[in-house]
């Protein structure tokens, strides 16, 4: 499995995770992600925005523009819904990292 596809399948857990402290727009959710995985995880704004838009799509998280430093910029939220689906994706995630490491920890090397 290559970084790409672990970054394409992990996308939408990490994105809800962000915006579930607070509504941000979508560069801040690139960059937070970039930060807080100390530069492992990038996104570009070209492949960021399409997620955003998917999940706005299924009703995940809502978005609405704000005025602010002489720009306009779409915030997102999370909804319902998307706490739901995280609090889902976050249990899958444990699960399947607890499994992994059952396969590859040290004690099996």
């Amino acid at each position: 499995m290559s970084r790409t596809s672990l970054k394409k399948g992990s996308a939408e857990l990490l994105i809800l995770a962000i915006v579930a402290e607070q509504p941000r727009h979508g560069y801040e959710i690139g960059k937070l992600i970039e930060r807080r995985s100390a530069g492992r995880i990038q996104f570009h704004i070209s492949s960021l925005y399409p997620v955003l838009r998917s999940m706005q799509n299924r009703g995940w998280i809502t978005g609405r523009w704000i005025e602010g430093s002489g720009r306009r910029r779409r915030h997102y939220q999370l909804t319902a819904r998307g706490e739901h689906i995280l609090n889902e994706q976050r249990a899958h995630w444990r699960a399947f990292a607890d499994a992994v490491e059952q396969v590859i920890g040290a004690e099996h090397a």
